[in-house]
């Protein structure tokens, strides 16, 4: 009996974790975007970090692009969601993103 509630335990921790890192932010492009190589169309994006890449996917057809990031811990949280973008000819070049909530900085021009 103790050996099955200590494992049922360890099952409910471990779901617990995976929920916890699966935690995805809210990103509008209002441009033609570059994150890394990949080009992503204007639109409303839901953001997942993966270890060291970013996924974006988009909200309206659900088809994922995954970029290799540098994931950086800020001291403080971010208190919103923001994206430092560049202009390169008629798209904009994400740089990082400020993950709102959160002390996380995604890297993308390392």
């Amino acid at each position: 009996m103790k050996k099955t509630l200590f494992l049922l335990a360890g099952v409910l921790a471990l779901a617990c974790l995976s929920l916890a890192s699966a935690k995805t932010y809210t990103v509008d492009l209002n441009h033609p975007s570059k994150a890394g190589s990949q080009q992503l169309t204007p639109g409303e994006y839901k953001l997942k970090v993966d270890g060291g890449n970013a996924v974006f996917t988009d909200t309206k057809t659900q088809k994922s692009v995954t970029v290799p990031v540098k994931v950086e811990t800020n001291q403080k949280k971010f208190p919103v969601t923001s994206v430092d973008t560049t202009s390169e000819g008629s798209a904009e070049r994400i740089n990082s993103i400020q993950l709102g909530g959160s002390t996380t900085k995604l890297d993308f021009a390392y």
